[in-house]
């Protein structure tokens, strides 16, 4: 993975949506939400099945934000992932950031097909907490 392309993504002024965001404490979709709210970022919730999470409006879909996001987070299925960058592209998003366990291989090869830059294999809090961008 290209560490310029991680410090982009991580730059303080970007916009983060979190698709796949979780009420569940346990749940990665909660845990990075958390960690990048708490570390400065505008971050947006996304899940179609919850209307709250940590006291924020959680929005059930891309479209709906108030805001285009600069960085679409995944923590979702691999199946789900392929209808997130799908809307991405629809909505003009260009940076998509898989979690671990959310990428497929679909999913990666539509991005680069339509110039959307995408992170895969690497954790949004391990590279965040590693990198000076996001300091």
């Amino acid at each position: 993975m290209d560490p310029n392309l991680i410090t982009d993504f991580l730059r303080k002024q970007n916009v983060f949506a979190v698709v796949g965001v979780s009420k569940n404490p346990a749940k990665y979709g909660h845990q990075v939400y958390k960690d990048l709210k708490e570390a400065g970022y505008v971050v947006y919730a996304v899940n179609p099945n919850i209307d709250a999470v940590l006291g924020d409006r959680c929005y059930h879909t891309l479209s709906e934000l108030p805001e285009k996001p600069d960085v679409v987070d995944t923590v979702v299925p691999p199946a789900v992932t392929e209808k997130v960058v799908e809307e991405c592209k629809e909505l003009g998003i260009t940076r998509v950031w898989m979690q671990p366990g959310s990428e497929s291989e679909l999913a990666i090869r539509f991005c680069s097909r339509n110039g959307i830059k995408v992170v895969h294999d690497v954790c949004v809090m391990v590279q965040r907490r590693a990198s000076p961008a996001a300091k």
